[in-house]
């Protein structure tokens, strides 16, 4: 009768363990972070990563690179954020990590942040430079698609996209005290029209 206690409690744990071990794989997985499975190549003859890129959703991206890395900031197309990344290059690849904050905000829903990667391509010879990429939050770097093309007549400024300590006060970024005209002006007070104000729904990054 032991024996086949015994034999009955092993029989068990053959079932129940694999069973465990792989309901544990399976939540490991859906947490693990999304990895972008991109291999670097050879940097297209005449392309340069430093310069300012477009894109109709994030705005401008203004990069600067210097050896084997990169740095630089943008300001969404519905002005409403501005960002900055850093990182690595490695042939066509550029690794980043990047922070946005939402102007005129405080608090935990004012900032984000997270992985991301480009890679640089010339889609034909004469035509304009593009980068190709994606964008992660925290300790993803891949999820979100972010295509941009080179702006070939504009010079880098990443300090550039940063708002003003006036423009920064308040939610949403409008002046802080309804009509008053902002100081150190002789511009009209702004109408209702021109107020900034609100919270933009357009995504960031």
């Amino acid at each position: 009768m032991r024996a086949r206690k015994i034999l009955r409690i092993a029989v068990m744990l053959c079932l129940f363990v694999p069973m465990a071990l792989a309901l544990a794989g399976c939540q490991g997985g859906a947490n693990a972070p999304k990895l972008a499975h991109v291999k670097p190549g050879d940097m297209p003859e005449g392309g340069d990563w430093s310069g300012v890129y477009y894109s109709q959703l994030y705005g401008y991206l203004h990069l600067v690179s210097q050896g084997g890395s990169a740095s630089g900031a943008w300001r969404t197309t519905a002005g409403d954020a501005w960002g900055e990344m850093s990182g690595k290059i490695t042939g066509d690849v550029f690794r980043f990590e990047w922070r946005e904050r939402k102007i005129g905000m405080v608090g935990a829903n004012a900032e984000r942040f997270g992985k991301g990667y480009f890679r640089y391509l010339i889609p034909k010879e004469g035509e304009a430079h593009e980068i190709h990429g994606e964008w992660g939050l925290k300790s993803d770097e891949a999820g979100n698609e972010w295509k941009a093309v080179k702006q070939m007549n504009m010079q880098a400024n990443p300090k550039g996209v940063k708002p003003d300590e006036l423009e920064g006060r308040g939610v949403g970024g409008g002046w802080d005290d309804g009509d008053k005209r902002p100081p150190d002006t002789d511009a009209p007070a702004p109408s209702s029209d021109d107020k900034k104000g609100g919270d933009s729904s357009g995504d960031w990054p």
